[in-house]
């Protein structure tokens, strides 16, 4: 049986990952609740749970690699908690089975120490909320039989990130001539990773088991303030600079008093409101990997936001 390729979800970075694959030869089936994903020749779409043992065995028969990239069904840490763990043990599990590695793609919501550049080796022991969650799954992984591989980017940005700090709170105000609200500050550096290149790492991963076992950086540009990121974009996209608005933290914290999204967002602005920054040095010389340059990758996420209508 020739060796296929395993993507579970199709959101931006399952698809992407698929996207990659296929571009690269290989013969990849994707795994979602609705049969999503991309159209390509090489590309088998399958409608069905992730976390059914079942549908596991079959999806996965002649697997190389699993690339596991499922959300929870909302941003909140007691449906990540609900969903994430039994979700991840069961393509662990089944995985095991055909002696595959599985390859995650990972936030930097478990570091511990975030006030300093983020590196492979910085601790990762955050606890509560959805910074415990991240915390837990990199525990279960790295306890797994199973060869696993785990890598970390910053916030998104690129094609298909729509719901990102960088994409359409972003992106499509710039590209409608109208003002960008950020949160925190407009002026602290933030590490921002283009969606492609956390893609590529994923796969770099997979072909090495040198790399499996392993907690790996995404390549990822300079870090930018949220200011310098949108002025990025409108110059891509030909328009002038946007103003940039600041939801200050208090606003936010008092928001969620009231409003459980409002308090979910709260949680993270400590990513926001001093630097915080990443550090893939280590990762691009053990992966062959780079990021793209700026220019380029924000090209390329603005020409898909106006595809999009």
């Amino acid at each position: 049986m020739s060796k296929v390729y395993v993507v579970t979800g199709a959101g931006p970075v399952g698809w992407t990952v698929a996207e990659q694959l296929a571009e690269q030869g290989r013969q990849v089936r994707v795994l979602t609740r609705s049969g999503s994903g991309p159209e390509h020749e090489l590309i088998e779409r399958i409608r069905g749970d992730a976390k059914d043992p079942a549908v596991l065995r079959s999806v996965l028969a002649g697997a190389q690699a699993v690339f596991h990239c499922i959300h929870g069904s909302a941003y909140n840490a007691s449906v990540w908690q609900a969903e994430l763990p039994a979700a991840e043990q069961a393509v662990l599990d089944a995985t095991q089975e055909v002696g595959a590695v599985v390859v995650f793609p990972e936030s930097l919501y478990s570091y511990s120490e975030p006030d300093s550049v983020m590196a492979e080796g910085s601790p990762r022991r955050a606890t509560g909320g959805k910074r415990g969650v991240r915390t837990a799954l990199l525990r279960a992984r790295a306890a797994s039989a199973t060869p696993t591989v785990s890598v970390v980017s910053g916030d998104f940005f690129g094609p298909r990130a729509r719901i990102a700090h960088a994409g359409e709170r972003m992106v499509a105000p710039i590209l409608a001539g109208k003002n960008v609200s950020v949160v925190g500050s407009s002026r602290q550096p933030h590490s921002f990773t283009y969606v492609p290149d956390l893609a590529s790492a994923m796969i770099a991963a997979a072909d090495r088991p040198s790399a499996w076992n392993a907690v790996w950086h995404a390549p990822t540009g300079p870090a930018l303030t949220q200011k310098e990121l949108a002025q990025a974009f409108a110059a891509a996209a030909g328009r002038p600079s946007p103003k940039v608005r600041v939801l200050p933290g208090w606003a936010l914290r008092a928001a969620g008093l009231f409003s459980g999204d409002a308090r979910e967002l709260a949680e993270m602005l400590y990513q926001f409101e001093r630097p915080f920054v990443m550090d893939s040095a280590a990762s691009e010389a053990a992966l062959g990997v780079t990021p793209t340059p700026l220019e380029t990758a924000v090209a390329a996420t603005v020409d898909w936001w106006r595809q999009q209508g």
